[in-house]
């Protein structure tokens, strides 16, 4: 198959949501359809019973939730399907920011009783942001919850979308019957004692068909035709155009623990959902099909089998195809690296893979050279932009808990920095550590990791910082630099890469330095090359 060819047929995208909509269950029954996998793991109310299988870390098993963005990879009608199942919980929000940068479109789940919330709103507004084409699947439909309309208006008014609904439900909780596929123009019929199987899938072009009150019961088919007027009235048409661009959202009823409407969601996924995107570099935009390989690390994963104290840097092929056992240019560091033992993913099942397309995800065995960001060639020195540290929320003085284990403390905070899982300020006054994360539950996993995955204790201090800025002065040689790196040296620390960070302890002190200090700027990201 051509080099075309491979890279349209790839659709990789990432499903994102507040937690609790249903994202990990709907990624397993995508998977089931798949062919992936041949019996779904229960996520129940944070029992794990036989854990999702996209959620393989240990703390995500006992907690029921997921933290950490997992990849998982299959085929279905000859596309090769990319998931990336992001975590919901608003702690590891920042993950999900950095794996939106590797994604070509997304599906955001909501909950059809609790509507829009909070998390959800955050993370559309990061694809809206990058115009990352958008699917909206509406879960739960099985239980009772708000009205069809009145949720549309909802995601049209608090996420800022356009919608138009490819599929509309046939009642709802007790009186759900099933949906009508507007995208097929079919009914899929819910049933069954425990009505988890759906019965069939009955082709009704002509919504006047009095089959369809046979199938649903007259009044229901008459509510269902009322309503269809209104969305064919209401909504626009569907464009595939516009949803590339990212105008318009599709939106899909359905109930994915059991398994209704997740197959109407792929089908119509593989049909309009785009295939490997052109990515903007420091130098230029490249493109999917150019001839040679460029890639990017959006996500570290140490330890992915404790038994084996394996790191993988996460990388999404941008152009070309990676080969095994091929050298290629780590442009940070300037050198050439091979690798022998590339993986593809299905959660933590890992497969060696001797070549890999635009817009496929492989992980790379790492010993330390790679940080999020980095960008991988052929030969051409350039850098991915837009893969952003945010000034984190919570900070707190990590100490050593045993100091017979010091060795193993100062590899594991290393490892885990490099992964993204929070950040590390070392104060340039007397050298202490403090940990910075966007969300406070980032902690618990810090330490239940250190101790289990590297044999090491940590405790932690109360420290008050308000927020963590970057400092960019306009000359560094500037008597104004000099007097503010004076007067603020207790409040100075530097972050993994050397630069320079304000740990500000009020809004008010940040407000007043601001002031005093116009000409130099503070920044809440870390790549402000690229933001400001």
């Amino acid at each position: 198959m051509s080099l075309k060819k491979e890279i349209q047929r790839r659709k990789t995208f990432g499903i994102i949501s507040h937690p609790d909509a249903g994202k990990t269950t709907l990624t397993e029954k995508l998977l089931l359809f798949g062919g992936a996998i041949q019996e779904a793991g229960a996520v129940k109310s944070n029992k794990i019973k036989k854990g999702a299988t996209s959620d393989f870390m240990e703390i995500e098993r006992q907690r029921g939730i997921s933290v950490a963005t997992s990849v998982l990879a299959f085929e279905y009608k000859d596309i090769k399907i990319n998931i990336l199942d992001t975590p919901g919980h608003k702690d590891f929000a920042e993950d999900t920011f950095r794996t939106l940068t590797a994604v070509d479109s997304v599906i955001v789940v909501i909950d059809v009783a609790k509507g829009v919330e909070a998390q959800t709103e955050k993370l559309v507004e990061v694809c809206r942001m990058r115009k990352i084409p958008i699917i909206v699947f509406i879960n739960k439909l099985d239980r009772e919850g708000k009205d069809a309309f009145d949720l549309l208006d909802e995601i049209e008014q608090k996420l800022n979308l356009t919608v138009t609904p490819l599929s509309f439900p046939i009642g709802m909780g007790y009186d759900f019957k099933g949906i009508y596929n507007l995208w097929e123009k079919n009914v899929n019929l819910f049933s069954g004692t425990k009505r988890k199987q759906i019965e069939e899938t009955i082709k009704i072009e002509d919504l006047q068909n009095p089959e369809l009150d046979d199938l649903v019961g007259s009044k229901a088919a008459e509510t269902l035709r009322e309503e269809l007027e209104i969305v064919t009235e209401v909504y626009p048409d569907f464009n595939r155009e516009e949803y590339l661009k990212a105008e318009l959202q599709p939106v899909f009823f359905g109930s994915a623990l059991n398994n209704f409407g997740v197959r109407e969601l792929l089908d119509c996924f593989i049909d309009i959902a785009p295939a490997p995107r052109p990515k903007e570099s420091d130098t230029r935009v490249v493109r999917p099909d150019e001839q040679d390989f460029t890639g990017f690390v959006f996500k570290i994963h140490a330890n992915m089998d404790p038994r084996h104290r394996d790191r993988l840097a996460f990388v999404k092929i941008v152009s070309g195809t990676f080969e095994r056992n091929t050298p290629y240019l780590h442009v940070r560091h300037n050198k050439k690296l091979k690798f022998s033992s590339p993986n593809a993913f299905f959660a933590e099942k890992k497969e060696i893979v001797d070549i890999s397309y635009a817009g496929d995800i492989v992980g790379l065995h790492d010993t330390g050279n790679f940080k999020i960001g980095d960008t991988l060639t052929e030969g051409e020195e350039m850098m991915y932009k837009g893969i952003p540290s945010f000034s984190p929320e919570h900070f707190k003085y990590i100490n050593n808990a045993d100091p017979m284990k010091s060795k193993q403390l100062e590899k594991g905070i290393d490892q885990l920095m490099d992964e993204g899982v929070a950040q590390l300020f070392i104060l340039e006054l007397n050298g202490r550590k403090v940990i910075g994360t966007v969300g406070a539950l980032q902690f618990e996993v810090i330490q239940y990791r250190l101790e289990h995955e590297y044999g090491a204790k940590c405790s932690y201090e109360a420290l008050n910082v308000h927020k963590a800025c970057w400092v960019d002065p306009k000359d560094s040689k500037s008597e104004e630099f000099a007097d503010f790196k004076r007067v603020k040296a207790k409040y100075l620390a530097k972050d993994k890469r050397g630069q320079l960070v304000f740990l500000a302890d009020s809004a008010f002190t940040l407000q007043m330095t601001q002031q005093k200090y116009p000409n130099i700027h503070f920044h809440f990201v870390s790549e402000f090359e690229s933001v400001s």
